[in-house]
Formats: C-alpha cells, structure tokens, sequence
C-alpha cells in the first residue's frame, strides 16, 4: 500500500479494511453449498421447473419488502450493542429445516420468515458498527446487504465488485429521489426503499435461486435445508460485517481514502 495513504490509517484499521475485503470479495453462495451438499449445485439447478425463472422476482422481493417492514422497523435503535449472530443462524435453520421437509414449494412461505430474521442480524450487525437503526440512511445500507452476494465464476469483476455494486445500487436511489422531488411525497409511485428492494431482488434472487437448487435435490431432506439455510445466513452475516466495517471506516477516514485503501488491499 502507498506509505502516505496507509501512514493515514491507524494499524488496527487496516487490518479491519483488509478483514473486509476478504468477506467481501469472498467466493459466492454456490460454490459454499457445493461444499457442503458435496455435489455440483447444477445438478439442483436443473431439477427446478421451468416456471421457477418467472416467479423468483416476485418471490425475493415480496420477502424483502415483508423483511424490510418487520425487521427494521422494530428493531431498537441501540448503535454499539454486539450482535446476537448466533440465535438468528438457529431461527434460519429451523425456518429451513421446515423448508427442507415440505420441499421446493414450500420456499415461498419460507423465505419471507428467513429473510426476515437475516434482515434482523444484518441491522444487528450493522448497529455493532455504530449504525443508528432510525436513519434511513442505515436501513438502505441493511437492504444493500442482500445485493452483495460475492463472486462467481462468471462475473466480471468490473461489474461484481462491492463498490461497483454499491454504487448501482447509489444510482437507483438517486433517481428515484429525484422522482419523489419532481413528483412529490403524495405519489407514491416510486418510493426510495420500493425502488431499492427492487434493484436489490434481482441480484439476491440469484442467491436465492442456489438455495433453491440445492433444496430441490432430493437427498437434501429436513436437516440439508436447515444446513443449507444456516449456511445462507452465514453468507449474509459475512456480507454485512465486511459492508458495516467499510461504513464505519467510511465516516472516519472519507470515502474516497477507503476506497483507495480497500482498492489496494489483497484478497
């Protein structure tokens, strides 16, 4: 790293920076699943219906949008509590292992409920770093969180990478303030959270797609989904522990310097 850029940030701060990076920029979902159902998860791709492509949309951004309602709106502002990581992975695995046992057509019911709870540890998380639940600000970035679905073999890291995701997702919000400006409160056609969740669902619908996939394999049963669920929620709680450190890092040191420092950072 550049001496005066890294003589900026104290040591503990770097290592944070790095820390981040590595979740960050971590291999996606699929290949996690893959180690844990120890087969390729295109064999589960192939066995979901045709109709599946269709309904994924609808299905993540219901879930999100329930999430987002359930979850961040009585979630107690209480910025520096420490996270309780662990009794949300129990709620997704028995959420899961409920899935899991009813099979693939259970995943619309299921997937509000677990999203929901990983919505929750996300804000959690994001108020261990600091974050203040009530601003709007942090409740976008917990939604944010659900788009940042790491690396997969096929994507161009020009476009997959964590600020180039972030800053999509920035643009959507920014036109649909500029709506609500033209527009005015009164209509509302195209509120920021709407036009975020939908923006964010099309990404996380590709996380949700693995999951399914890997439910639709018939050995799987009750006890795969619970794993295969916990796995999930390991995913995202990795998502926005690297995201949060990122923001807090942010307001300390600016945004371009932590860019620059994450830019430079390896994985």
């Amino acid at each position: 790293m550049h001496q005066n850029l890294a003589s900026m940030f104290a040591p503990d701060d770097l290592a944070d920076l790095q820390q981040a990076k590595n979740l960050l920029e971590h291999p996606g979902l699929a290949s996690r699943i893959t180690g844990v159902i120890g087969m390729p998860i295109e064999k589960g791709l192939a066995r979901l219906p045709a109709s599946w492509s269709r309904q994924i949309g609808d299905v993540t951004q219901k879930a999100l949008t329930q999430a987002a309602n359930a979850a961040l709106y009585t979630l107690r502002d209480q910025p520096g509590r420490n996270p309780s990581n662990r009794w949300h992975k129990v709620g997704v695995a028995v959420s899961g292992g409920v899935g899991g046992f009813f099979g693939l057509g259970a995943i619309a019911i299921e997937l509000p409920v677990s999203t929901t709870i990983m919505l929750r540890s996300v804000a959690d998380i994001a108020r261990g770093h600091g974050e203040s639940i009530s601003h709007e600000d942090t409740r976008r970035a917990c939604i944010e969180v659900f788009a940042l679905g790491g690396r997969t073999a096929a994507d161009d890291s020009a476009e997959s990478g964590y600020f180039a995701v972030r800053a999509a997702l920035a643009q959507s919000v920014t036109e649909a303030g500029k709506y609500i400006a033209e527009k005015g409160l009164a209509d509302q056609g195209a509120p920021m959270m709407v036009k975020l969740i939908a923006r964010v669902a099309k990404r996380f619908g590709i996380q949700v797609t693995e999951k399914a996939a890997a439910q639709a394999i018939p050995a799987i049963g009750a006890a795969g989904g619970a794993a295969i669920n916990t796995l999930f929620m390991s995913h995202f709680q990795d998502m926005a522990r690297g995201h949060f450190i990122v923001r807090r890092l942010e307001r300390q040191y600016g945004v371009e310097a932590v860019r620059e420092a994450y830019d430079r950072c390896c994985v």
